[in-house]
């Protein structure tokens, strides 16, 4: 069970473990996708704890996720850095996947910073691209708020109008000017996986809208939503998407994209921050 009893007994065991660390609640929470765990080297990590410690935490099973909680200081902000996630195609339902955020909401955490790899679907997007998330569509057929109705998280029908905050996407933008770093803009379609999507699925995704596609990230921030937490979504764009290059796809090559990514991408974080900051 990945209820709500389980989520406290996961925040307190955090709690005491980064009490000496930690003695106020960190206002930020930083979810590192594929190929970005690397990004807790570029910053000062206070105090780690390795998922498998954490009652109830689900564990990561994918290279390329470390699976460590990591409190962590950038630009002078409190950071909670979940450094790899789980996901849907490792055989866990979505209120499983979603379950670190339900714990960092507890933890005091106010805003979240998602980030991932993902695929190209636009053509002119290349490789190594940072692109901010502006919109979402769900096709992994699962959501973190199916079933029975935990009204201590949130509503039951929470309005995704605004799911990835315009006032952190603009302070993000200027944040990508200001340190001279590129970065795009585009919908994310989230797709089951662990299979890359054929070139005629990609030409679909293109027809509904979407611009990036991947397999992580929609659970976690229907469930930051539905508990108030304002969310900044980031793709660091790993390869093109099926049938728009001139190779095929495969798993290192997008933890290698990601490895390269981790410095702006850390650069872009540290930008923001102090822009987030200001609107709590």
């Amino acid at each position: 069970m990945h209820g709500y009893e389980q989520a406290q007994q996961a925040r307190e065991y955090i709690q005491a473990h980064l009490a000496a660390s930690a003695p106020s609640p960190a206002p930020v929470g930083l979810i590192l996708g594929s190929g970005l765990s690397g990004l807790t080297e570029r910053i000062d990590v206070r105090a780690a704890i390795p998922y498998v410690e954490i009652p109830h935490w689900p564990t990561a099973s994918v290279t390329g996720h470390a699976g460590r909680l990591a409190l962590a200081n950038i630009a002078g902000t409190s950071l909670i850095v979940l450094a790899g996630r789980v996901h849907l195609y490792e055989g866990l339902r979505a209120a499983e996947v979603a379950f670190p955020v339900r714990v960092l909401a507890g933890l005091g955490v106010q805003q979240l910073i998602v980030t991932n790899a993902a695929g190209a679907i636009r053509e002119d997007w290349s490789p190594g691209h940072l692109a901010l998330i502006s919109d979402h569509i769900n096709l992994q057929g699962d959501s973190p708020l199916a079933g029975a109705h935990e009204e201590r998280w949130g509503p039951r029908f929470p309005d995704m109008a605004d799911a990835y905050s315009p006032g952190l996407r603009e302070a993000a933008r200027q944040a990508a000017q200001a340190a001279g770093i590129g970065i795009v803009e585009g919908v994310y379609a989230a797709v089951k996986g662990p299979n890359y999507e054929t070139p005629a699925e990609i030409r679909y995704l293109k027809s509904i809208g979407a611009d990036l596609v991947g397999m992580s990230t929609v659970p976690e921030v229907i469930a930051a939503r539905q508990m108030g937490l304002e969310v900044l979504g980031i793709s660091v764009i790993s390869n093109l998407a099926a049938g728009l290059g001139d190779t095929g796809l495969h798993h290192d090559e997008v933890l290698a994209v990601g490895g390269s990514a981790t410095e702006r991408l850390a650069d872009l974080i540290r930008g923001t921050l102090p822009a987030m900051a200001g609107r709590r």
